[in-house]
């Protein structure tokens, strides 16, 4: 099995009262370096998706949920069985350690925290993965036109620039995989082209998979990426969403 992460027979179950919602991954191949965009309705269980790939939320039993490593650094080498790691509970070590190790996360609206400057923002990941590199840093501030506000709080910044800095803050620990939930729903049409051809063209010259959600088809089939799409349907016992691989826009 190839580099990456790998996620089949999954089938998420929620119930609330009356209503039943299961979302199902029969089969899902995440290679690093691939930049995909999911779409699906409101309410199709995009952000479960992207909680569960990202070790947010326990797999459903049965699930098969593993990561392979390509090289680099001895501890990334080889299969890891990531379902196995819920095993734990939820504040494991284990599972906190390697969540940090394969993925940033770039929510909708930034989430930096107010108390800290940008540039210390972005380190935050490289501590919690005990990777400090400060020219790092400075680098990536630089490559997302930030440098000038790197000692600036978040409140001082345009949304743009804070989106910006949740991108640097995903990447500053080299992850194999960033996970992005809406990253430009917050922007102007202008700014969120801007932010988006700059998370994805960063990531790839990083060797960095993306994996994206978005409700806007035009913004993503622009970008030409390739696109995971969650097709809702009814059925006798409440609503299905399942995951579909779809070509390019």
């Amino acid at each position: 099995m190839g580099a990456g992460l790998h996620i089949s027979g999954a089938a998420l179950r929620l119930s609330d009262g009356d209503r039943r919602f299961a979302l199902v991954i029969d089969a899902l191949t995440l290679a690093p370096g691939r930049a995909v965009a999911l779409s699906g309705a409101s309410g199709s269980g995009k952000t479960l998706l992207l909680e569960l790939l990202g070790l947010l939320r326990p797999v459903p039993a049965g699930t098969r949920f593993t990561w392979t490593g390509a090289g680099g650094a001895a501890e990334s080498k080889g299969e890891t069985d990531l379902a196995a790691l819920w095993a734990g509970g939820a504040r494991s070590a284990a599972l906190a350690r390697m969540r940090g190790r394969l993925f940033g996360f770039v929510p909708q609206s930034g989430g930096l925290l107010s108390f800290l400057s940008i540039a210390e923002n972005v380190a935050l990941t490289q501590r919690a993965a005990g990777r400090v590199e400060p020219d790092r840093v400075a680098a990536l501030l630089d490559r997302l036109g930030l440098a000038e506000v790197g000692d600036l709080r978040p409140a001082a910044l345009s949304i743009g620039q804070r989106q910006r800095a949740a991108i640097a803050r995903a990447l500053a620990h080299r992850p194999p995989f960033v996970i992005a939930d809406e990253p430009t729903a917050a922007l102007d049409p202008e700014a969120a082209d801007a932010v988006l051809a700059l998370l994805l063209e960063t990531a790839r010259d990083e060797g960095c998979g993306v994996i994206l959600s978005s409700h806007d088809r035009d913004r993503v089939a622009r970008f030409g990426l390739d696109r995971l799409h969650l097709e809702t349907r009814a059925t006798e016992a409440g609503t299905e969403s399942r995951l579909e691989a779809l070509a390019p826009c």
